[in-house]
């Protein structure tokens, strides 16, 4: 498969500058992945649009967000996002013995952080159909209908990314090569 261009505010088409100018000032840098997507910048700004609605307003906290993201990130077996959003996990001072369960499709710490990554993987595999069952035990473990629409928009985020890095083949930046991962299948 052919690689994709990682276009800079120099090279990215009309419309991609101040969208990778917004991505280096809330990273320090310009990830890898939004210099893919600066490529077709409507797709840059949608998924900045809903990586910052799922980061900053949804009812989630940092644990939650995470096991969303990486539940998704490791169903899609992304290369680039698990090492990422390990790194991002460890910023948001989530625990390393939840990253490392995400991680290793292991056991999480808790019954509600596990029915959380049980409903979002649920929700990914049946794209959009849960069981009733499935349901229930999301509502049992105590959460509601806003958490369903809210993992909604964590699958329609990541699925932005997890597709445009599969199809870029998009190399892990350097800062998160140290959490670099391989999926449980290929070990």
């Amino acid at each position: 498969m052919t690689k994709f261009d990682r276009l800079d505010e120099t090279t990215a088409p009309e419309g991609a500058a101040p969208l990778l100018e917004k991505s280096r000032k809330a990273f320090g840098r310009v990830p890898g992945l939004h210099g893919v997507m600066a490529g077709a910048p409507a797709l840059l700004e949608g998924y900045q649009v809903l990586h910052g609605l799922f980061a900053q307003s949804t009812s989630f906290d940092a644990d939650e967000k995470t096991v969303v993201w990486q539940a998704i990130n490791v169903y899609h077996e992304c290369h680039y996002c698990v090492p990422a959003h390990t790194g991002i996990a460890k910023s948001m001072g989530v625990s390393d013995e939840i990253s490392d369960a995400l991680r290793d499709e292991t056991k999480l710490p808790s019954e509600k952080l596990e029915a959380l990554r049980t409903f979002a993987l649920a929700m990914t595999e049946s794209r959009g159909n849960p069981s009733e069952a499935q349901l229930q035990a999301f509502y049992d473990a105590g959460y509601g209908e806003r958490q369903v629409l809210e993992i909604i928009l964590g699958i329609a985020q990541k699925v932005m990314s997890n597709y445009t890095n599969h199809i870029a083949q998009t190399p892990v930046d350097e800062v998160m090569q140290k959490f670099a991962w391989t999926p449980v299948s290929e070990r």
